[in-house]
């Protein structure tokens, strides 16, 4: 049996035989004119421009090994970058992913990731791909992906498009991956650390498994710009601080409904990635779109007319502390 064909670490393969072990299990592209082989990879442009987007996860602030298995984060690392190319109305043409891990990292957790980033494509974006990348060693997995998309004659949809009088909607859940998130710290955990045995039992949690392998509504995206939405995010720090967002860009307020929303941990949970827009008022709306709110003169976010000043979401830098809580 060769190195190419044998198991084993990274660091006993190398980086030509772990290649050649991912390669036959990366999604080809329908966009792509040239993929992985090459210095860089070409994808064809139909519509002249490319919307471009790229997102890291890290072990420790964006993931816990011992909570994740590779096909999550294969799965999560295609999920949350192609809800970026959705939310400025694009459709996902190709992926560039590189990877860095430390050397005694076994071979089958490279397959993993391969194989969730294709099976995620294949469910959420059907015709993208993985056309190229890197891989590389460090003492923290890291994943990193860029993302291409098409925005197919459309005009794309921006941050500062919002205007008084236009309805807020949303399509997806609202803090259901802050749900599964909570779970986890709170049963997947032993002695303080997290534990594969003990999050293994809580996989079956639709709320968990949501955290671990996000299922955004990719697809609603475009169908939004297509149905004249103004305004257009991703909800991936949650939506009080995501909403904010919109309303800075816009030089609007956005007027939320607590009722609509259904519950705080709605309103400050991040990491579901459903797509938040704004539209006309009096337009209908996309059929997945529900409304939970309306665009009114002023600054900053209102819940029931009132300031809503708590952030929640996700902050890199302000929330990570370096352990589990």
């Amino acid at each position: 049996m060769t190195a190419a064909e044998s198991t084993g670490t990274l660091g006993e393969l190398g980086e030509s035989a772990a290649l050649a072990r991912i390669f036959p299990r990366l999604p080809a592209a329908f966009a792509q004119l040239l993929g992985p082989g090459d210095d860089a990879a070409i994808l064809a442009a139909p519509d002249g421009r490319f919307v471009v987007t790229t997102d890291m996860m890290i072990h420790g602030p964006d993931f816990r090994l011992a909570w994740s298995t590779p096909h999550d984060l294969g799965w999560k690392a295609a999920a949350t970058n192609l809800s970026d190319l959705a939310a400025m109305g694009a459709v996902g043409t190709g992926l560039v992913v590189a990877i860095a891990a430390p050397a005694s990292t076994p071979v089958e957790v490279l397959e993993g990731i391969a194989d969730g980033l294709r099976e995620a494509c294949s469910a959420l974006a059907p015709g993208c791909g993985v056309v190229g990348g890197d891989l590389s060693v460090s003492a923290t997995l890291t994943i990193a992906v860029t993302a291409f998309g098409d925005l197919e004659g459309r005009a794309p949809v921006l941050r500062s498009g919002a205007r008084v009088g236009d309805v807020v909607a949303v399509s997806g859940g609202l803090g259901v991956a802050a749900a599964g998130l909570r779970i986890l710290f709170r049963d997947g955990v032993v002695d303080g650390e997290p534990d594969a045995a003990a999050a293994a039992a809580l996989r079956r949690d639709p709320l968990v498994a949501f955290q671990l392998a996000p299922v955004p509504p990719i697809a609603d995206g475009p169908v939004a710009a297509a149905a004249g939405a103004t305004a257009m995010l991703d909800l991936s720090d949650g939506l009080a601080r995501d909403a904010r967002r919109i309303a800075s860009a816009s030089g609007v307020a956005l007027d939320l409904s607590a009722a609509a929303i259904g519950s705080h941990e709605a309103l400050v949970g991040g990491e579901d990635h459903s797509l938040l827009a704004t539209f006309p008022a009096g337009r209908g709306l996309p059929p997945s779109f529900r409304v939970i709110g309306s665009v009114v003169p002023g600054t900053g976010l209102l819940v029931d007319g009132v300031a809503f000043d708590e952030l929640g979401g996700w902050d890199p830098y302000a929330d990570w502390n370096g352990g589990v809580g």
